[in-house]
């Protein structure tokens, strides 16, 4: 038959073709029904729900859950996020919820009268007092349900869904603009069911701005067929608002920048890092007087007269607003110091200096090196006190004093920061005592835990050089030109290196030894220059004093290092110094002919008389304990040796790239093995010079004792004795041991080729310092600055006494140490430090703001003291703080003083004794009773009317019905939740 109608529609086209609907297929409203019945059984949000009672303040200070799933009605996309609080129920909790005609969990929670106006909630948790309940809002790019129709569509299928689910918990839908939080749901249970019902209009009605009218809307909703009807229960709250603060005016005081620069202060003032906000951070407080059980019929508030003062108010509560990103001093310098870090330009690009002038001076500031350098040794030292003169005159000759970012005040204050010494050579001429070369003396009392926080940070030593340099620099930055000014104290800081390194004075402030690989690169590139001047001048010193002794290195026993002369059981050696370097500059020094060689070794070579054979022993520094050579019966001497060339971090990574770069090979193996043996080449050199005669086995039993193994054997007649022999490692074919044995000479270390080539050194650090970009200057110093930046936290921390902050600090000095003891920091993060370090900062500063307000710290140490810090303390740590005693407590009193001279202040009251009543407000609030002339107006007034009577029937069950009511001036609001009895209806 098919067949036949289609055969007669191919024949005639004009005749008609009726389609066929199929009515059994799902439309898309059955669809959408149909997802949400699935995502409410995902959940297992079916049946009754189960919960134990609520405590007070649980809504506040319990945590809060949410699930999230997409779901579609046709094209259109919907949000559904389920809200719950955590709660952890006993096998106990909810058994008397499992009667089949119980009510469900929400329509009990809405008479519950421990979680009024919770202060960190969800808005329907506030309008309604649920602890769980769904929402269904439509997607982030879907436009709003405005239609009355589909508003009724979704409500349809909200209630279709729990109906054929068996669902309790309340569901909400989304409706009108999103900013007007508009909500319209339902929750059903066996044989009952809850509206829940939204009123949201831009101006207040006037017979509904008092209690009475309100109380009118809510009998007139519910209905009640009793007579005479229930009475309502009633909780009230009044939310006060300051913003004025007139008798206080905010503490913090900016900087003195004369003062950094004038005065007895002087250039001291450069070590601290500025701190605090320079705007009160605390922009509004407000106050929330609350009467949390009140009752029908006790209290009067209608359009004539008002009970509701709010200094009768049994429960006061405050919460602050805090300004939005205060301007923090602290925080400035950080971000203004580390957005250097971008700059692209070299310091000669930033000063605009010629090509021609800085060619003229390069050439004059090598010849003026060298001329020191073969300088005779008779030449005196200049004094140190012209030393800062003679650095900014060399760097200045060829620009007007006009153009230097830096005035001449502020560059000397800097330097005289950064070297104290200099100024105190002045005084010293006229008997005042010289400072050491060290800042130890001058450093400030720290935490012991503070104390190594530069190796976390891979910093620098507090009060050191670097850490010094940081600080002038960052203040320079901020105050003093910019990267202009950064640029031209980096100049005149080389310059001062170079001249340092030229008159072998020290560099100040920088601890002895080799580089320290736990700091900052720079830090170790200041160190390594100190090193070479100390080195120079033991020469110098040497040459002066015609000596030919050499300087000790006093060596811990260890597998591949040399036994030291106190684990032998010798006396500890003095300090001594090379004595007998070249006066050149080249890496040998000048010997002398053989001749004289044997002269100055044996007096009896130049009489003719000195034994054949005999080698006089030279550089010997004392004996090791009571051994002896394995060949004769001299004692084994310990020899005066080269000190190892110190090397900074980049270095050792050069180094270890060369080695690396050799391979695998044999022959690579081998070329590796001897530019590592330079050192022990020369040790063995110096233990042949000092011991005529000896033997590779004499040099491995001071040099590494464990190669050299001795067992006891017995001999024929019995007798016992040592025998000793080369480790195993040691006989291997091609040992490099072996090999440089016998290459070395009989050399003493004063004769040697120097191991380390200060000279050299020097120049690459100067060369080093000098190509540093200021943008490069930034990320080495910025772990410096950020070690400065949280010791001025941790101290300002320690006068407050925050525990959030503490807490913060930990984790802010985590996150730093982690990053910066990268090699390649992610600067991104260390930007989230500093915002951390500001937003620490921001807290303090707020700590301080409501100590000022409260008059913290002014006073003695009474109770209501205590109460006053405890009060300023929860404020900090606390959405809301509760204040004890309300407007008759320590805390009250001040917060009422504070409204009633703001609110005089607006009303142009004439003064406090004759403070004159203020009229009407204008914004359509009335004030709180007799409190109208000390108060303000509220700014906004919440009142929840509750009660339980039977709907719609007088035989109905009696269910909760609850009205929520928010009157603010632009904005009046009644959320209500109504329940009936369904079983007949």
């Amino acid at each position: 038959m098919l067949r036949e109608c289609k055969m007669a529609a191919d024949s005639d086209p004009e005749s008609e073709v009726f389609e066929i609907t199929d009515f059994t297929t799902a439309s898309e409203w059955e669809r959408f029904v149909s997802r949400i019945e699935e995502v409410l059984n995902d959940w297992k949000l079916i049946g009754s729900g189960v919960g134990k009672p609520l405590e007070k303040g649980e809504f506040t200070s319990g945590s809060w859950e949410e699930k999230i799933q997409e779901i579609n009605f046709a094209d259109f996309k919907f949000s559904i996020t389920h809200h719950q609080l955590k709660q952890e129920l006993t096998e106990s909790d909810g058994k008397e919820d499992l009667e089949e005609d119980a009510i469900p969990l929400a329509m009990k929670d809405l008479l519950c009268m421990n979680n009024d106006f919770p202060s960190r909630a969800h808005c329907l948790v506030r309008w309604y007092g649920l602890r769980e309940f769904v929402v269904i809002s439509p997607g982030a790019n879907c436009e709003a349900i405005i239609s009355e129709s589909k508003c009724n569509l979704l409500l349809s299928s909200i209630s279709i869904s729990l109906a054929n689910t068996g669902c309790q918990v309340p569901v909400f839908v989304q409706i009108q603009q999103k900013w007007r939080r508009m909500y319209a749901g339902e929750c059903q249970g066996p044989g009952v069911r809850t509206d829940f019902e939204m009123v949201h209009l831009r101006k207040l009605p006037s017979q509904y701005q008092h209690l009475s009218g309100l109380l009118d809307i809510f009998k007139s909703k519910i209905g009640c067929p009793l007579t005479p009807q229930p009475p309502v229960d009633i909780a009230i709250r009044f939310t006060y608002v300051l913003q004025d603060w007139q008798q206080y005016s905010w503490p913090q005081q900016p900087p003195d920048f004369d003062a950094l620069l004038g005065g007895e202060v002087g250039g001291v003032e450069f070590g601290k890092l500025p701190f605090g906000a320079c705007e009160d951070p605390i922009s509004e407080l407000h106050l929330a007087t609350t009467w949390p059980h009140l009752t029908e019929g006790i209290v009067v508030d209608n359009d004539v007269y008002s009970d509701l003062d709010p200094l009768q108010a049994p429960h006061w509560s405050v919460r602050v607003r805090k300004a939005d990103n205060p301007q923090c001093l602290l925080g400035d310098f950080l971000t203004e110091f580390f957005k250097l870090c971008c700059r692209k330009e070299s310091t000669e690009e930033i000063l605009g200096r010629n090509s021609g002038e800085e060619e003229g001076k390069e050439n004059s500031d090598i010849s003026h090196a060298l001329s020191k350098l073969t300088e005779p040794s008779t030449v005196p030292i200049p004094k140190l006190s012209n030393m800062v003169h003679s650095a900014r005159k060399r760097i200045r000759r060829h620009r007007r004093a006009e153009e230097a970012p830096l005035s001449s005040e502020v560059l000397n204050s800097i330097l005289q920061y950064l070297f104290p010494d200099s100024a105190a050579e002045k005084t010293s001429e006229g008997g005042a005592k010289k400072p050491t070369t060290s800042s130890t003396n001058e450093k400030m009392e720290q935490k012991p835990e503070d104390s190594n926080l530069y190796n976390q940070l891979k910093s620098a030593p507090f009060d050191c050089l670097t850490y010094r340099l940081a600080l002038c620099l960052c203040m320079v930055n901020f105050y003093h030109g910019g990267v202009r000014a950064v640029a031209h104290l980096w100049q005149e800081f080389v310059l001062e290196m170079r001249y340092r390194w030229e008159n072998n004075c020290l560099v100040y402030g920088l601890a002895g030894g080799p580089p320290d690989l736990r700091c900052c690169l720079l830090h170790q590139k200041l160190q390594m220059l100190n090193c070479c001047i100390e080195r120079k001048k033991a020469r110098d010193h040497g040459r002066k004093g015609g000596t030919n002794g050499g300087r000790e290195r006093k060596i811990s026993g260890c597998e591949n290092g040399r036994q030291g002369s106190e684990a032998a059981g010798a006396e500890p050696s003095q300090g001594k110094s090379w004595d007998s370097w070249s006066d050149s500059e080249e890496e040998f020094f000048e010997c002398l002919s053989d001749t004289e060689e044997l002269k100055e070794a044996d007096p009896d070579v130049e009489k003719g008389t000195a034994k054949e054979g005999r080698v006089k022993p030279e550089g010997r520094l004392l004996p090791h304990g009571k051994l002896t050579l394995l060949n004769s019966l001299e004692p084994l001497y310990i020899p005066i040796t080269q000190e190892p060339a110190p090397m900074t971090e980049d270095l050792l990574e050069e180094q270890s790239e060369v080695l690396a770069k050799l391979g695998t090979s044999a022959e690579g193996a081998h070329l590796r093995a001897r530019m590592q043996s330079a050192c022990l080449l020369s040790d063995m050199e110096s233990f042949k010079a000092a011991n005529p005669g000896c033997s590779l086995e004499d040099f491995v039993r001071w040099y590494s004792p464990r190669d050299y193994v001795e067992e006891e054997v017995v001999d024929e007649h019995g007798e016992k004795s040592l025998r000793g022999e080369l480790s195993a490692r040691m006989k291997i074919p091609g040992n490099m041991w072996v090999e440089a044995w016998e290459t070395a000479k009989a050399t003493p270390a004063r004769r040697q080729r120097r191991l380390f080539d200060d000279t050299k050194e020097a120049e690459k650090v100067l060369h080093y310092l000098a190509v540093q970009k200021p943008a490069d200057l930034t990320r080495h110093l910025l772990p410096c600055i950020l070690h400065a930046a949280i010791l001025k936290v941790k101290e300002e921390e320690v006068a407050e006494d925050i525990p959030s902050v503490r807490k913060a600090i930990q984790q802010l000095l985590g996150s730093a140490s982690k990053l910066l003891r990268h090699p390649s920091p992610d600067y991104k993060k260390l930007e989230d430090v500093i915002n951390q370090i500001v937003e620490v900062e921001t807290v303090i500063a707020r700590a301080r703001s409501l100590k000022a307000k409260f008059g913290i710290g002014t006073g003695g140490r009474g109770e209501d003291m205590v109460e006053l810090e405890r009060f300023a303390s929860s404020l900090l740590e606390e959405p809301e703080a509760t204040v004890v005693g309300a407007g008759r407590g320590p805390a009250g009193s001040i917060i009422h003083q504070l409204f009633v001279s703001a609110h005089r202040a607006a009303q142009l009251a004439p003064t406090e004794d004759d403070p004159g009543r203020g009229g009407r407000p204008e914004n359509g609030l009335r004030p709180g009773g007799n409190a109208a002339s000390e108060f303000p107006p509220p700014a906004g007034r919440e009142i929840l009317l509750r009660t339980c009577v039977p709907r719609p029937a007088p035989y109905s069950k009696a269910l909760p019905q609850r009205l929520f009511c928010v009157l603010m001036m632009n904005d009046f609001r009644l959320t209500g939740a109504f329940s009936s009895d369904t079983s007949f209806f």
